[in-house]
């Protein structure tokens, strides 16, 4: 059974970057998690009441609402850096277990406390991620491992506690993953084809993987 390990909310702070701004990355543990449907683009916001979203141009919106990672990756990335990973560490809005969100189907739907969200794009790791890990070539490792986590789309606002279950609702029969998407940015045109073919992802998104095919 795949469910919710930990709820998380991000606490404004120093872009850990270098940025000239405030950033969300630093997450804490809540009780739960107020979820609803924020604005279509970046800069509209998260979709988690009271979290902070720090860059503007690049986060926040209904197609990045919500944000999780696998408690699994975050398990491997503590043997692989020597370091202790508390629930949140990535950035994550919720830490689960019991799914690979690399597997994970675009537009895949979940049930998930009284909410129900869809799978939508990867994650990119940036240069606050980066300053956040304090790991040299993090930005070049994190991409190696492929396995980024899955933002999310609030379709029924809701709450989500620790220990929700995650029901899957509905997966479409494309079969193209989050694996497929994060290929595809890093420019895989094999990926980025059958992404485009499929017209799975939002337009924004949609239009990146044509310009990947075409370069």
């Amino acid at each position: 059974m795949a469910y919710v390990l930990s709820c998380n909310k991000g606490i404004p702070r120093e872009d850990p970057g270098g940025a000239a701004r405030v950033s969300g990355i630093h997450k804490v543990p809540v009780d739960a998690l107020e979820l609803f449907t924020p604005g279509p683009g970046y800069g509209d916001g998260p979709g988690v009441v009271g979290d902070t979203v720090g860059d503007s141009a690049h986060h926040g919106g209904a197609h990045k609402a919500v944000y999780a990672f696998a408690r699994e990756e975050l398990d491997w990335w503590e043997g692989e850096l020597g370091l202790s990973l508390v629930e949140g560490s990535f950035g994550e809005n919720l830490t689960t277990c019991g799914i690979a969100w690399e597997d994970a189907v675009v537009n895949q739907r979940f049930r998930i406390g009284t909410a129900e969200l869809e799978v939508s794009v990867s994650r990119t790791p940036c240069r606050t991620f980066a300053g956040w890990m304090g790991v040299p070539g993090w930005v070049k490792r994190f991409s190696a491992r492929g396995r980024t986590g899955s933002y999310l789309r609030v379709v029924v606002p809701g709450t989500v506690h620790a220990g929700d279950e995650l029901v899957v609702l509905h997966t479409p029969d494309h079969g193209l993953t989050m694996g497929d998407v994060f290929a595809g940015a890093l420019g895989d045109k094999k990926a980025a084809r059958r992404l485009v073919e499929a017209r799975c992802l939002p337009e924004m998104y949609h239009q990146r993987m044509v310009k990947r095919i075409e370069k």
